[in-house]
């Protein structure tokens, strides 16, 4: 948020763990930020890694270790759930841990977010379905079953 005009994370920057996530997906994505490979200056981030599995944890910090040897200039943040901060990832990588918590207001950063996810032109666009042509909404329902 401190550049506005800086685009959002692109898909091969972000990994979205959960307990199914596999080995093999950790590795690519690890591989990808700690290879150089003269990609420029992007920030990869792992998301609730906290829920992956104790085996793909054990060997993503394995992979990890042996990776950074080659690169000491790759951009990785690892966020976890403080309530699970004993599970294998946030301890293998304690030394490096920050608590975060968001130092911008709620409304300043819905307004980031609706900056970036506005459609310009939204003729044609399944966002025009969304408001303010946005192409990105949740559709939510206190009910189960109600075909959202």
């Amino acid at each position: 948020m401190n550049s506005p005009e800086q685009p959002l994370p692109t898909f091969d920057e972000v990994l979205l763990c959960t307990p199914q996530t596999t080995a093999e997906q950790v590795g690519l994505f690890l591989r990808r930020c700690l290879i150089p490979c003269g990609r420029g200056e992007k920030i990869y981030s792992m998301l609730y890694a906290d829920e992956l599995s104790y085996d793909v944890s054990c060997r993503a910090e394995k992979l990890f270790q042996h990776l950074q040897r080659c690169n000491s200039t790759y951009r990785l943040v690892i966020l976890c759930s403080c309530e699970r901060e004993h599970s294998y990832i946030p301890s293998a990588f304690s030394q490096y841990k920050v608590h975060m918590i968001p130092q911008r207001p709620l409304p300043e950063i819905q307004q980031y977010l609706q900056h970036h996810y506005r459609v310009t032109q939204p003729a044609g666009s399944a966002a025009s379905v969304f408001k303010d042509n946005m192409c990105v909404g949740i559709v939510s329902s206190k009910r189960a079953g109600v075909g959202k």
